[in-house]
């Protein structure tokens, strides 16, 4: 009990540490960049027709005080819940956050799940069928996913099975003029091309470590103890390799998050879908500084999340971890 204990406070201040050194890089990253967000506001024309109201535009957002008082206003904002404004928007990064938030997750969740599942699955059955049609055929497949980028599967798919077959729509997230169950069906409608291409893009990583770890695993001495045994293969695969798989892959799971968020911007500009990656597109372009901070606070908040769930996860999946000697 209390080797677990140990083990949940250390993870307690290693992310603590973590989180606090990711926000100080948000913070400094984006004022790295070239550029400043009011000339990107009022044209390069004011920069010589209206110095006094870039003056006081900078003086309004806070960008005429020195780089430590930003930065110490930065995190003391961020204790209160408080993203501050959008320097081109005039509105609440909270409100410009919440009405892009959930559409990116209802995106990025699913497409997990799925293509986790779909790795899981495939991986397991090509790497305990090495060297079988099977196994040459899926990582074949996995291996043109990974290698093709993000925007040329989610073009493919809009191309084929949009807009040359019609069998969904070309984007956006909804037709409109529906509610209930019509409008729920609707979306999910209007989401099933962009999941399945991010799920497919984010399975195909998982499938190659999957495959390998089962094929490692398959050579291990208590699986050839099993089989010596009698057990069935299928209950070889369930019982004793997926068993033994499962912790490093939880773990592989939580992190891909992230990146298929990254991988979810440019699925969110091609099917024209307004979440997270179009609202961090056009911050980044227009240096919108409050934007991007909060932005990538919310989507630190949900990796770092994600990973402490991973760990403890793990620790479940395996007993030996944070077991007390």
């Amino acid at each position: 009990m209390r080797g677990r204990r140990d083990y949940l406070l250390g993870k307690l201040i290693r992310y603590g540490f973590t989180l606090f050194l990711i926000l100080s890089l948000n913070f400094a990253l984006p004022r790295m960049m070239p550029g400043d967000p009011i000339i990107n506001l009022l044209g390069e024309n004011a920069l010589h027709n209206d110095p006094e109201m870039i003056e006081l535009l900078r003086a309004e957002h806070g960008l005429d005080q020195p780089i430590h008082i930003q930065y110490i206003r930065y995190l003391c904002q961020l204790t209160e819940i408080n993203l501050g404004y959008s320097i081109h928007k005039n509105l609440s990064v909270v409100e410009l956050l919440t009405s892009s938030l959930f559409w990116t997750v209802l995106l990025v969740f699913p497409s997990d799940v799925f293509g986790s599942l779909l790795a899981l699955l495939c991986g397991s059955l090509a790497g305990f069928k090495i060297n079988s049609r099977a196994d040459y055929l899926l990582t074949a497949i996995a291996l043109s996913l990974y290698t093709c980028p993000a925007f040329l599967l989610a073009m493919l798919f809009l191309s084929l099975f949009a807009f040359h077959l019609g069998l969904f729509p070309l984007g956006n997230l909804t037709s409109g003029g529906k509610e209930g169950i019509d409008y729920l069906l609707d979306v999910v409608w209007h989401l099933s091309l962009p999941v399945a291409a991010l799920s497919l893009l984010g399975g195909a990583s998982k499938f190659l470590v999957v495959r390998n770890s089962v094929m490692q695993i398959s050579d291990q001495q208590f699986v050839v103890a099993a089989r010596a045994k009698g057990l069935t293969e299928g209950r070889i695969l369930n019982k004793h390799i997926i068993r033994n798989v499962l912790p490093p892959f939880i773990s592989m799971v939580a992190l891909s998050f992230g990146f298929m968020v990254s991988g979810a911007l440019i699925i969110e500009i091609v099917f024209s879908l307004n979440g997270m990656g179009t609202l961090i597109y056009d911050a980044v372009l227009a240096r919108d500084y409050p934007v991007m901070q909060g932005c990538f606070f919310i989507l630190t908040i949900f990796v770092l999340f994600a990973n402490f769930a991973a760990d403890m996860l793990y620790a479940l999946a395996d007993p030996r971890i944070g077991r007390s000697s």
